[in-house]
């Protein structure tokens, strides 16, 4: 049980906390699914970016997929070898290209023909073979919210089935790409099992065509995307999902490449705020915190619900609140009209399931400083990013400021 209100003593708010023990459980369930096939878990470095979280994954033996090479960085920084590194991404430059070449990772993953083209122009540049996959677009509803689907051709991510093709055949003909690997990803936060084995066998089906003329694939990354209960989702367990992909693989000899990010760090995460006051505004209560949007955004962004509870010596009956923050836009709140009791000054408000995509998305809106954040594990914590000061911001300017 993680004592809240003794890391906020310690290390202040806003705060982000996070259980690497749930972490590491998460990450044994999952591999565990895909026990007895070849199978590589190469967690997405967007959800939590902190190197401490990264090199924990590496620790259990995860690799790495990355979306911008600073990504592909800080995976190496955090110990995950270049074998278990793939560069996915739509708007891949040609200096990261060029570096994910040099660094000889895994693979990099190809969204379009353009692309394409330009990896295999700069491999030919460098003298060497860059080993690629292709991110086909099976075109299936993953039934999330629209803001994180991606496996549509409404959606910018991937190419169709015919174009996949082409692309492949002209890899298999170049002397500077070597194509391995396919990949798909059709969603974020998926809670229907059935859309994923649908994607599966379509991409499974093209594996079989190409096959048929002799190009041979080695891996079949299935993204990530599995979902977590914020609230009263039903999930999908992690037996079922495997179980689902491998009927998909029949007589088919690949390594199962999957992706998860979420399902391994968002339940391990708690941002701490602290209340500043209660207001009223007609009929509105307000309780105003010292964390805000720029701290956690998934609120305001997605309308996204995460549980809160309050840690207050208040015995009075909840009312209907909206917890909002001090950044001056509307948009800033944590929830509306939920059920709190009546809240003193410097009561801690914790924020479950933000262990996913909240420090990262994070911003200096307002010039405010981005929270510190502290790891768990074993019943010990310890910091693992300080909190930024006014001169952190302004580090960046600073010089040149004109007298």
């Amino acid at each position: 049980m993680i004592n809240f209100k003794q890391l906020v003593n310690e290390y202040k708010t806003p705060l982000y906390v996070y259980d690497l023990d749930y972490m590491t459980s998460q990450y044994n369930a999952l591999k565990g699914a895909f026990k007895g096939k070849k199978s590589l878990l190469a967690y997405a470095v967007k959800a939590n970016s902190n190197l401490s979280v990264v090199k924990h994954f590496a620790d259990l033996g995860a690799g790495a997929d990355c979306v911008s090479i600073g990504e592909v960085r800080r995976a190496f920084l955090a110990g995950i070898p270049n074998y278990k590194i793939i560069f996915s991404g739509v708007g891949k430059s040609d200096d990261e290209i060029r570096e994910a070449i040099e660094k000889d990772i895994l693979y990099i993953n190809v969204e379009s023909e353009a692309e394409l083209g330009r990896v295999e122009l700069i491999a030919k540049e460098l003298n060497t073979s860059c080993r690629i996959s292709i991110r086909v677009n099976p075109n299936i509803d993953p039934k999330t919210h629209p803001y994180i689907s991606t496996g549509l051709h409404a959606n910018k991510f991937g190419v169709d089935l015919n174009t996949a093709k082409r692309m492949y055949i002209f890899a298999n003909n170049s002397q500077n790409l070597d194509p391995i690997g396919i990949h798909f990803h059709i969603g974020s936060q998926l809670t229907q099992l059935d859309p994923i084995r649908e994607s599966a066998e379509i991409v499974a089906d093209l594996i079989r065509s190409l096959a048929s003329i002799k190009i041979e694939l080695k891996f079949f990354d299935i993204g990530g995307g599995l979902g977590v209960q914020y609230k009263d989702e039903k999930t999908i367990l992690p037996y079922d999902y495997a179980q689902a992909i491998f009927s998909t693989l029949t007589a088919l000899d690949l390594t199962i490449v999957c992706e998860p990010g979420r399902f391994l760090t968002a339940n391990a995460g708690y941002f701490l705020t602290k209340v500043l006051y209660e207001k009223q505004n007609g009929d509105k209560k307000f309780v105003i915190v010292d964390g805000a949007m720029n701290d956690l955004i998934r609120p305001a962004l997605y309308n996204a619900y995460h549980k809160i509870e309050a840690i207050t010596e208040s015995v009075l009956e909840p009312r209907k609140v909206d917890i909002v923050g001090p950044v001056c836009e509307s948009g800033d709140f944590f929830a509306k009209d939920y059920l709190l009791p009546e809240l003193a000054h410097n009561d801690i408000l914790v924020i479950h399931s933000a262990g996913s995509y909240g420090f990262g998305m994070g911003s200096n809106y307002n010039t405010r400083g981005r929270s510190a954040e502290v790891a768990v594990q074993d019943g010990k914590a310890r910091l693992i990013r300080r909190r930024e000061s006014f001169e952190d911001i302004i580090a960046l300017e600073l010089e040149f400021l004109q007298n």
